[in-house]
């Protein structure tokens, strides 16, 4: 990860987001050596899974069933 002093930051900024754009590289701020703020490029936040659960799984069944009810059996 690199790291960039605020006052370099600020006359560097356009030219760094445009970098940080082009590469997905992380970038730390930092004030009195201190980190700040973190840059790095936009992800949307959404996930390709529902729930935000792991993209492997899979529901199968009733997921409102009563736990009393449900048929329960381990995965392999």
């Amino acid at each position: 990860m690199h790291t960039i002093q605020a006052s370099d930051f600020k006359t560097k900024c356009l030219a760094l987001m445009d970098e940080v754009s082009r590469t997905g590289e992380t970038w730390i701020v930092t004030k009195n050596g201190r980190p700040i703020a973190e840059l790095r490029p936009y992800s949307s936040g959404r996930t390709e899974s529902p729930f935000g659960l792991h993209p492997d799984l899979e529901i199968t069944g009733d997921i409102v069933l009563p736990l009393e009810d449900a048929d329960w059996k381990a995965a392999e």
